[in-house]
């Protein structure tokens, strides 16, 4: 297997997963800036032209970050990580659809048309007209998960999960593009910090 790699949330999310579970994948960096993951050998291997890809040991290809991270689960013995119940992985499926529709992506499209706008234009389609208004969903998202997080460590509670590595990816990225964690989500710069002093966060 090897896991093609680059800047941004969504490998860094993958890479926190697989540095929680100890596993050992093969990276190959590519370069998206350049837009090498639009052109090419790439664009075969997920038609999306997105990161992180997944390349399995039989030649075929997995992309989306939910999809890696179970199927790598699956495949090293379920963990607590993605859930070893139904019930468990139900509940870490929610908090990552609600992550991601709340937070993750109009946080990382609010980037994508203003600031990143230069580099998306051509590859996306962009509404810049769109950002500042995606930017204040992702803030309305982030207070939403402050109150869910009053008297929790983790999104599902007691227990890290990769929703918990979704979301800090995503608000990690965001912090560093002009979107910081808002002054009125203590309780989320609380679980932020916790998530930052795990080893998985420096992947």
């Amino acid at each position: 297997m090897k896991l093609y790699n680059s800047i941004g949330p969504n490998p860094k999310m993958v890479r926190m997963y697989i540095a929680e579970r100890g596993i050992s994948i093969p990276l190959e960096d590519v370069d998206i800036v350049a837009g090498e993951n639009r052109q090419g050998d790439y664009a075969t291997r997920n038609p999306r032209g997105q990161l992180p890809c997944l390349e399995l040991d039989d030649g075929s290809y997995l992309a989306e970050i939910t999809a890696i991270c179970e199927y790598l689960d699956d495949l090293n013995g379920s963990s607590d990580l993605v859930g070893t119940t139904p019930q468990a992985r139900a509940e870490t499926r929610m908090w990552m659809r609600r992550a991601d529709l709340y937070v993750c992506e109009p946080l990382a499209n609010g980037f994508r048309f203003a600031e990143g706008l230069a580099m998306f234009e051509s590859r996306l389609l962009c509404r810049p007209e769109m950002a500042d208004g995606l930017k204040a969903m992702a803030v309305n998202g982030q207070e939403w998960f402050n109150g869910q997080l009053d008297g929790k460590t983790w999104l599902t509670g007691d227990t890290f999960t990769i929703a918990d590595c979704l979301l800090y990816a995503f608000l990690e990225f965001g912090a560093s593009v002009g979107q910081p964690i808002p002054d009125s989500c203590p309780n989320v710069k609380a679980w932020y910090d916790r998530v930052a002093a795990r080893p998985s966060a420096n992947a």
